[in-house]
């Protein structure tokens, strides 16, 4: 593994040639992905360092390796069904819903909440903002183009929320697939359908810089599987960052093995699988 002295001069290299700064991330997670990425070069960590001062594409490839873009369509059900039922029918009679997926990776995320909010009858209200760091990642989301057999077992997901009724069992819906993708079994390509690839607005967008890219408020932001890369400080800082651009009774969606702690705690409620921020909220 990596030394920490070698960690410390990759750090301050990513600092001094770029606006990257993971001095804030999880120690142990980045060490890991750093060591892996000397690995597959097969280069020291002062080759990786001095690549990084020189080479800008090859600095943009590091920062893609280091992030993780871990996606699927409708991950954890239980979730999208806690929006079907308890989140998203509370903006049924707002005229515009405002959504950030914060850290969106390849996309799937964003495609599952307009497929739930075509289907809840609130897509043409909904302004949908996704970010992420890694531009590779971004341009994947656009296209709405995923591999088929890699997704297959994904498709049960969509069963699950799109087609079941966890509260009434004798209930279904019928929803078939080609209302919101093409799939080509021979080509091995998920293609979701234009209506929906035309409606989010992409930024890239690093979350330690502890901005709002888009200066609205949001109803729901969701930031799934990300803070748990950072430390402490670093997640008392995002989280913090999003209290203060959502609405009054907003909503934050974090991964199911995130949670708030320490001072960003007081500015939400805890609900069932999500939070829910407060009237009031503590000045930081």
């Amino acid at each position: 593994m990596i030394s920490n002295d070698d960690i410390a001069k990759v750090l301050a290299a990513f600092k001094t040639a770029s606006t990257y700064d993971f001095s804030d991330y999880c120690d142990r997670s980045f060490a890991r992905r750093v060591d892996k990425i000397l690995t597959d070069n097969k280069i020291s960590a002062d080759l990786f360092v001095k690549q990084l001062m020189s080479d800008r594409d090859f600095l943009e490839k590091s920062v893609r390796d280091i992030t993780v873009n871990t996606t699927e369509l409708f991950r954890d059900p239980q979730m999208w069904l806690n929006l079907r039922y308890q989140v998203l029918p509370r903006f049924k009679d707002k005229p515009t819903i405002k959504i950030w997926h914060a850290g969106c990776s390849s996309g799937q995320e964003i495609y599952s909440m307009m497929i739930l909010l075509n289907e809840l009858g609130m897509f043409d209200k909904a302004q949908i903002f996704a970010t992420d760091i890694n531009t590779a990642v971004i341009e994947a989301a656009q296209t709405g183009t995923y591999k088929y057999m890699f997704n297959l077992n994904y498709l049960d997901n969509f069963d699950k929320v799109m087609r079941e009724n966890p509260y009434n069992f004798e209930q279904k819906y019928d929803v078939p697939y080609e209302k919101y993708f093409d799939i080509d079994k021979r080509k091995d390509v998920i293609q979701m359908n234009d209506f929906l690839c035309k409606k989010p607005v992409f930024r890239k967008h690093d979350l330690v810089s502890g901005c709002n890219p888009f200066y609205h408020q949001f109803d729901l932001i969701l930031c799934r599987n990300v803070i748990i890369y950072f430390n402490p400080k670093l997640q008392n800082k995002v989280i913090n960052m999003f209290a203060n651009n959502l609405s009054v009774n907003g909503f934050l969606i974090l991964g199911a093995s995130e949670s708030i702690l320490g001072s960003a705690n007081s500015s939400f409620e805890r609900m069932v699988g999500f939070y829910r921020k407060k009237q009031t909220i503590s000045m930081f």
